[in-house]
This record gives structure tokens, sequence and C-alpha cells, in this order.
């Protein structure tokens, strides 16, 4: 993308399933310059008295010029006009977890904030997904015996990595590895209907790391540790520590999850809890098969989104893939009756 530093903001998003696009052009503010657009097949540009905008698109994608239609003006966001394009669908989002969690391979896990090292070449053979949260409910409608998993909880071996819906588990019983995250205290009680002993938290059972004092996760049992998604970097023993921006990694960790689920379970409703429980956005998944093209480089537009600030900069003038969320805050007593409806 070539632009002078007058550039005018271009914002195109297309939908890859309806091979459609919506174009976002302008400054938004009053008493609006004139623009000259031209739209090609494979560029944008855009001309004004103060300068000019050009992008050129991605292999990927392919705009048909003739089909331009519903040109308006948006206040407080510029001119929008929608037309048909052509996306393949080839890019997709970015992969930030299970990068290499593949059984056989000595892998390195890592703090994404800090890049401290958590677990040092940890040789994975077997690497399994989980059942869905709610499974020890359903045993009874498919089994016409006793429930077989009775008091067998699904805790992985020394060499095992169990996947969850947004964590992991690992056994950490021989590991030798150092340095060791933190731990919060913890004592060992007995439970007295059947005299079994179990590791209880005295406080909480916390994963901390040892440099940047990020929760990564919790201790599950004496043996088994569950490390969060959006904490935790799982790379191949040979491969360096990634470098990537620490709202880019969320947000695309967040995507995957939505995507995920939605699909294992049929729904576009969900929820985001806190580690109380609480519950703090509901979400709804509109649509997962957007390409996004920004030449948003001003700084007055990334203040106006600070959070996305690392996302623009690191994809200025390219596409990537993302998804569409409606959400609803769920803080002091707002929308609180409303998530209970919701699947988490």
């Amino acid at each position: 993308m070539a632009a002078t530093a007058a550039e005018t903001r271009v914002f195109l998003e297309v939908r890859r399933q309806l091979q459609s696009a919506l174009l976002i052009l302008g400054d938004p503010k009053e008493g609006a310059m004139p623009l000259d657009i031209s739209i090609m097949p494979s560029s944008l540009q855009v001309k004004t008295p103060e300068g000019c905008t050009e992008i050129q698109l991605p292999a990927e994608v392919r705009l048909v010029p003739s089909s331009c239609r519903g040109l308006q003006f948006v206040a407080g966001d510029g001119l929008h006009l929608r037309l048909q394009a052509q996306a393949e669908l080839g890019t997709k989002l970015i992969s930030v977890f299970n990068q290499c969690l593949q059984a056989q391979e000595c892998c390195t896990f890592y703090c994404q904030s800090c890049g401290e090292v958590i677990i040092k070449d940890r040789k994975l053979l077997r690497v399994l997904p989980l059942p869905s949260e709610n499974w020890g409910a359903l045993i009874g409608e498919w089994c016409c015996h006793p429930d077989p998993f009775a008091n067998k909880p699904l805790h992985p071996q020394e060499e095992d990595c169990f996947i969850g819906d947004s964590f992991f588990l690992v056994n950490l019983r021989t590991s030798l590895w150092q340095p060791r995250p933190e731990l919060s205290p913890m004592e060992l009680c007995c439970v007295s209907s059947d005299n079994h002993c179990k590791l209880e938290p005295k406080a909480n059972t916390k994963v901390i790391c040892k440099r940047c004092k990020v929760v990564l996760g919790e201790t599950v049992s004496s043996e088994t540790t569950k490390f969060y998604m959006t904490e935790i970097i799982i790379q191949s023993s040979e491969r360096s520590f990634p470098i990537m921006p620490r709202s880019q990694f969320v947000q695309s960790v967040i995507a995957q999850c939505l995507v995920q689920l939605s699909s294992a379970r049929s729904t576009f409703r969900f929820t985001i809890q806190g580690q109380d429980n609480k519950v703090y956005i509901l979400l709804w998944l509109l649509n997962s098969d957007c390409l996004l093209i920004e030449s948003l480089r001003n700084s007055k537009y990334i203040k106006a989104f600070p959070l996305l600030e690392d996302t623009l900069k690191a994809h200025s003038g390219s596409a990537w893939s993302a998804v569409k969320v409606l959400y609803q805050p769920c803080i002091k007593s707002r929308n609180e009756k409303y998530h209970t409806g919701l699947l988490h």
C-alpha cells in the first residue's frame, strides 16, 4: 500500500461465504472533502485535494467494480459502499495455540506475556481433546448400566496433554524443568464420608509466572495443572519463543475458541466469565468468515480503538481473518438477567 501523509481512511470487510464486501471510506467529520474513488479488481484508490490513498488487495481477494451499490454516508463513520467480491478460503485465523501440539514431539511451554519458560522439552506421547464441559451429566442417558466413569476424573498421565475448550491439562508429577511457576498455598485434608484425601486450596490454587506474576492457570490435583490458553504459548523445542503483541494474541485465542465451540455445539451465544465465575460479557457470534483490509495508520483513529493498536500495526496494508461479534457488558447489575440463558 502506498499513501501520502494525508491518507484517507479505507476499510474493507469481505464475507467469504456471501462473496460480498463492505467498503468504508473517508474521514468521519462534518463537511467532508470531495472524494474521487477508483475501484479495480485488484486495488482501491481514493483521491482527495489533500492527497491519495491506494491499497493493493491480496492475491486471494478480487472485487467486482460493476456491482457497486448502496452508497450512503454514515455520520461519524464515512461513506459506505457495498459490492461483490471473490475471496478464497485459504486465509485463516492466526494460529496462536496448538501450533505444535502433536504427539511424539518435544514441546516447550512459554508464558505468553513475558516469554518465561514454564515447561521445557516435554515429549508428549498423547495429545487428546477433552469431552464437553457437562459430559458427566449425559452418562445416564447414554448408558443402561451404572456410570462406568464415576469417581474417575479425566487426568493426564505423565506424557499426556489434554485439550479443553480454553485450557490445557498437563501432568507435572515428574517434571524436572526449571524454573517452576509459583503455586499458591495448598493443604491436604480428608473427606469424612469415604476417608479419601484430596488436595484443597488453603487460599487458592493459582499457578503464577515467576517473572511477570501473571496467573497462568490453576492446580487441579496434586499432579495435574490446568494452563489457560490465553496465557500459554506452546512451541516445538526446536523453535524460539514467538514474539506477538498481547492484545493480538488474546483476540485470536478468543476468536478461535468461539469458532470451534460454535461449530461443535451448534450455538452462537456465549458468556465470558472471570476466575471468580462471575459473568462479565455476553457474546453473540454473528459470523466467522470475515476478511479485513485496513489502511488505518493515523494515530487519531488508533486512539479511538486502543485495544486494536497492535493488530492494526501488525496488519497494516494486508488482509487478516476475523470474527464479528455482538457483545454486551454484564457488570454492576447490568444485563445480569440475560446471561442465564446463554451457553458458556
